[in-house]
């Protein structure tokens, strides 16, 4: 019996796998969800390679499935997650608030020029800090943020997902973008 050597495709596909279990991780809070949810996504990427048409890079392509996996798997096990909102509630103010913003809601210095932020998003360079950004972001604030902006999912799913109020998923959303901008103003954009 000889053993096949792996192709460039499934050398590729393990490379990625990483990446995979951090964001399933950050989205489920379960390693042994976030595993299965990456074990799928490889195996139907293995599946049907010839699904993968080189329209988008592999990671995009990976990412994507990986996407649908997460949310079938926040479906099925709705009732077991939990969301460790920890000490802070809608009432606490964020100190970053405090900082960033004047009594009267408005920043408290104009925020910085951004450039072209089109041409910046298409930078890898810029993609990967926006990617330690936001695994920065505390653990709830990183999750919410993700769900709505990579898994694309709506406010209502969300709060009826995780037994949150709007309200509490816009405050929490709120300061997620905040340290983000704060970071990508330190870390990109203060170049």
């Amino acid at each position: 019996m000889s053993i096949t050597p792996p192709t460039d495709y499934e050398q590729q596909l393990v490379a990625l796998r990483d990446y995979l279990m951090r964001f399933a991780r950050l989205q489920l809070r379960n390693e042994a969800w976030a595993e299965d949810a990456v074990s799928e996504t490889l195996l139907a990427a293995l599946a049907k390679p010839q699904a993968f048409q080189a329209r988008s890079q592999l990671k995009t392509w990976l990412v994507g499935i990986l996407k649908h996996k997460i949310i079938d798997s926040m479906r099925v096990r709705q009732r077991e997650v939990m969301l460790d909102t920890g000490s802070q509630g809608d009432s606490q103010a964020d100190p970053l608030e405090h900082i960033a913003f004047r009594t009267n809601g408005h920043f408290a210095e104009k925020p910085a020029d951004w450039g072209n932020p089109e041409q910046d998003l298409k930078s890898q360079q810029f993609m990967a800090i926006l990617d330690a950004c936001t695994e920065k972001l505390p653990p709830v604030q990183g999750r919410l943020f993700l769900m709505r902006e990579w898994l694309e999912m709506s406010s209502d799913e969300i709060c009826k997902e995780l037994g949150l109020t709007s309200t509490n998923l816009y405050v929490q959303l709120h300061r997620a973008r905040l340290r983000l901008r704060e970071c990508l103003e330190l870390n990109w954009f203060a170049r």
